[in-house]
């Protein structure tokens, strides 16, 4: 059955091994010392089960079933049962009390869902999006179904789409938009990562490896590690909330030295906070050197993170080549290349000012890029954004992929979905696919066969007519503030106007932030030639981001120009 492919390995996990470990979630809300609940592969498969029976009374195969509930067990049972009840699972995190999220509102009007699935705790949550008096859309709380009773004895997942769930994006440079995934784009990208990551070892996990995650679920990242990734490896998985790593980042790192071997993934602030809050008591017990490799993806990589990361951690058995950085999106499932597993993360040093120009110089002393390898599958290009050719080495295109990971577009949005799916790649060298081709949107090349991200397209900063990549101007200012910071171009009567905005604690007096700010202007003046029209210092929180971290320059630009921000230098 095409739709089956996790479904059915559940099912044979639980017949196989019915009693190992599946997914075991420590809670750390309702005690700071953390209770864990474990469910066996038996448990998952039966809850499965009994779970889809309810759902199905609320729609058909192909509905849509928003899952709206915290990190835990039940979300896992939510969303696996969804898709064994034929409906689309839609995976969403849960809105913040006393606010209006506008995400979770785009999606419910997107979708139309039959169903919101939720827990007893953040039902009238979940409510308050989907009851509008009109078309009542049924919340069913999880928690509250007796899912542990004997499970029916037809176990086929009922026969709906190809899509399995809909992936919405972190909306960076654009309103969020569904990405549909089907149970084959799952199955493949897992398959492409694990060739990828785990060469040396066949493409398979060894055993006594466990799946490490605090990451949500409903990010791309974390629905794989989290959730499909324990059941096609069939290894357990250790989870726990993003608010739990929040509240002390050690227990992930403790988390990750208690199995024989460990798997996880991060983006880039998480090592740098862990960093910083470990202390030589925390470091007392820990022993990282059964680590297989921790993916650092989901943002752009700051190379002072991995040294200050190795520094901290290296006399507890954490190496270099732990750190894995990888590249993906949700258009392609999550996973496109990565830094290979087992090879020491490297920083090339290119020309700045070539950069901007569109070519790619090795130069001691330039713009460091992180260095990823050209993967075999899904195949990678590097393509001239207006005439669909392929850019020679050295010259900075669009990047272009091609995989059985690549999904068949965005839901209901055909005009959007046309403009990056299904692109036509012109001179098509031999042996290499003409159609079918996915327009990532990022800027890239290749130097010495090894792929190199320069940024989002959309997120390119135009001052005086030159080209600027913020990314760069923000680690220039990170040097100095070590905190987040966001780089726009701010439109003015004549031109566009650099302007950064830059999360501080707030120090003493006044004459501290206008050193901050002398210093900032003269880094960006001498590292980039640049004059910064504003600089705006905001508390810690401030800058807008999307739910993995990435920031909304976008909404920045919008808060900027009425004036939003709350400065702490006024």
């Amino acid at each position: 059955m095409p739709n089956a492919s996790l479904l059915t390995l559940l099912q044979e996990r639980a017949i196989a091994t019915p009693d190992a470990e599946a997914f075991t979630f420590t809670d750390y809300d309702v005690d700071p010392a953390g209770v864990a609940e474990t469910l066996t592969w038996a448990q998952v498969h039966r809850r499965t089960l009994n779970a889809a029976l309810e759902f199905e009374q609320y729609g058909s195969p192909g509905d849509r079933a928003l899952i709206i509930a915290p990190q835990g067990l039940d979300y896992i049972v939510a969303f696996l049962g969804a898709m064994q009840a034929g409906f689309i699972a839609v995976p969403l995190s849960v809105p913040v009390p006393g606010s209006h999220d506008e995400r979770v509102s785009a999606v419910v009007a997107d979708t139309s869902p039959a169903v919101v699935l939720t827990t007893s705790a953040v039902a009238h949550l979940a409510t308050q999006y989907v009851d509008d008096g009109a078309a009542m859309i049924a919340v069913v709380s999880v928690d509250n179904l007796d899912l542990d009773r004997p499970a029916p004895t037809s176990s086929a997942p009922a026969k709906g789409p190809d899509t399995a769930y809909l992936q919405y994006t972190s909306g960076s440079t654009r309103l969020p938009a569904g990405v549909m995934i089907s149970h084959r784009n799952l199955q493949a990208n897992y398959e492409q990562l694990m060739a990828d990551y785990f060469a040396q070892h066949g493409g398979v996990l060894p055993d006594g490896t466990k799946l490490v995650s605090w990451l949500p679920f409903y990010h791309d990242m974390g629905l794989m590690l989290g959730i499909a990734g324990p059941i096609f490896a069939g290894h357990a998985a250790d989870l726990m909330s993003p608010l739990a790593f929040l509240g002390n980042p050690m227990r992930w790192v403790q988390a990750l030295s208690r199995p024989r071997y460990a798997w996880s993934a991060a983006p880039n602030f998480a090592f740098d906070f862990a960093a910083r809050r470990a202390s030589e008591a925390d470091l007392s017990d820990l022993d990282l050197s059964g680590i297989l490799g921790i993916i650092n993806g989901a943002e752009r990589i700051h190379p002072p993170t991995l040294v200050k990361f190795n520094e901290r951690f290296s006399a507890v058995g954490f190496r270099p080549e732990m750190m894995v950085p990888s590249y993906g999106l949700a258009e392609a499932t999550v996973f496109v290349a990565s830094g290979n597993s087992g090879r020491v993360p490297e920083a090339v040093e290119f020309a700045a000012e070539d950069l901007v120009e569109g070519v790619a110089t090795r130069s001691p002393g330039g713009s460091p890029l992180m260095r990823y390898g050209m993967p075999v599958s899904p195949l990678v290009r590097i393509v001239d954004a207006d005439t669909c050719r392929p850019c020679p080495d050295g010259t900075i295109g669009e990047i272009w992929t091609h995989g059985e990971n690549v999904s068949a577009g965005y839901w209901c949005k055909p005009e959007q979905t046309g403009s990056a799916f299904g692109a036509t790649l012109a001179d098509a060298p031999a042996g290499t696919p003409e159609t079918g081709w996915l327009r990532t949107g990022d800027r890239g090349f290749i130097s010495e066969g090894d792929l190199f991200i320069v940024g989002r397209i959309k997120d390119m900063l135009i001052v005086r007519g030159r080209n600027y990549y913020p990314e760069d101007i923000e680690a220039t200012v990170q040097q100095i503030t070590r905190g987040r910071v966001a780089a726009i171009a701010v439109p003015d009567e004549q031109t566009e106007k650099l302007v950064t905005v830059i999360e501080l604690k707030k120090l003493d007096g006044s004459d501290d932030l206008a050193v901050v700010k002398n210093d900032v202007t003269a880094a960006i003046s001498r590292a980039h030639g640049l004059h910064v029209a504003d600089i705006v210092l905001v508390a810690p929180g401030s800058i807008p981001t999307t739910t993995s971290g990435k920031i909304r320059r976008a909404a920045c630009i919008e808060q900027h120009r009425q004036g939003q921000f709350v400065r702490l230098d006024v």
